[in-house]
């Protein structure tokens, strides 16, 4: 099974590692969260990071990090070999949920995954119920609201 390591801004690591122990409550161990504060050095953020990482005790490890150029991610990009750790940034409560329920996959499908579900997941939601909503003259399918 791979590990899930995930690198952000505090409290965001954290919160997301919480969010995943809300949604599977059973999750099985092999994850960690890192949270970077804002007086902390890059080189104790890449050893508690690396640190992290060998705890992991995984294989192959995902680094997830949530701003791509920003401390988290530039830590995070010294730790993934390309191989046994990859690095995804950006990260989305969908992507993070993605990842951990695929998490038995080879680690590109688990990256892939995780991009899919980061992007499935953003989505502009109707103000209206699409049942309550007015056919416009152009709609080709009169039953467009209907599921």
């Amino acid at each position: 099974m791979n590990g899930i390591l995930i690198i952000a801004h505090a409290p965001l690591a954290s919160a997301f590692l919480q969010c995943v122990q809300h949604v599977f409550p059973d999750h099985p161990a092999g994850m960690a969260a890192l949270d970077v504060l804002p007086s902390m050095p890059p080189e104790e953020t890449l050893a508690q990071a690396s640190l992290l990482l060998k705890q992991l005790d995984t294989p192959q490890t995902l680094v997830l990090t949530d701003i791509f150029g920003a401390t988290p991610c530039n830590v995070a990009q010294q730790l993934a070999d390309g191989v046994a750790t990859k690095l995804v940034t950006g990260m989305n409560l969908p992507m993070l949920l993605r990842a951990v329920s695929y998490r038995n996959e080879s680690l590109d499908v688990l990256v892939a995954r995780a991009l899919a579900g980061a992007s499935q997941g953003v989505m502009q939601v109707a103000v209206t119920a699409p049942q309550n909503q007015i056919r416009r003259e152009n709609d080709q399918d009169p039953d467009h609201h209907q599921q």
